[in-house]
């Protein structure tokens, strides 16, 4: 029998896992949470974080890109495999910072663009995705933090780009090219005569 649940979650009691909550309703969100354990404390109350709470049709977009990347993972550890069904699904505390990754950038998308975060987010290697986590996590982690810095960034970033409006502050005035004609770059490196 493995030691480890659903995708990669140890099965000892009290362990550092994140984990899905998928409902049985087909259109309510499903929500992701960090759940820190008891760290070998059993005294101690459990912390639970919920990190994202994502539209289910937008969960359905990103689901099965993560299932077979984490399964391939899992595999060539020769662990058993996951798939998402309704109810609780652990995952391993990676492959659930990873998982956040993506759910944090595909919850400002529409439907069309998970495809291109999904391609995007694959692209990553597994630390790269555990960078973003903790950049992510130390200032806009929960779920109630979704409209703040890097988890707007991740859209951003792993998104196609087509759709998003920056809107720019103050433009910044420019010298003129011929300003700079005749010119050494020594004159220009001294400043204005």
């Amino acid at each position: 029998m493995s030691d480890t649940t659903d995708f990669g979650a140890s099965r000892n009691f009290g362990v550092h896992h994140f984990y899905v909550d998928i409902p049985a309703e087909p259109k309510v969100a499903v929500s992701i949470y960090e759940d820190y354990g008891f760290d070998g404390d059993e005294t101690r109350r459990e912390t639970t974080e919920k990190r994202v709470v994502l539209a289910r049709e937008l969960w359905t977009k990103i689901r099965d890109d993560a299932r077979r990347d984490f399964n391939n993972r899992l595999k060539a550890k020769k662990q058993n495999t996951g798939t998402w069904s309704t109810g609780k699904v652990k995952l391993d505390r990676f492959l659930g910072r990873e998982l956040c990754v993506l759910a944090w950038a595909a919850e400002h998308a529409t439907p069309e663009e998970c495809g291109v975060i999904c391609q995007k987010w694959l692209a990553l290697r597994p630390e790269e995705r555990w960078w973003l986590f903790s950049k992510t996590s130390s200032e806009a982690g929960v779920a109630d933090q979704k409209d703040r810095g890097w988890r707007k960034a991740l859209y951003c970033a792993l998104s196609d780009g087509g759709s998003i409006k920056v809107k720019t502050g103050i433009k910044p005035r420019l010298k003129k090219q011929e300003e700079y004609e005749g010119r050494s770059l020594f004159d220009l490196l001294k400043g204005d005569d």
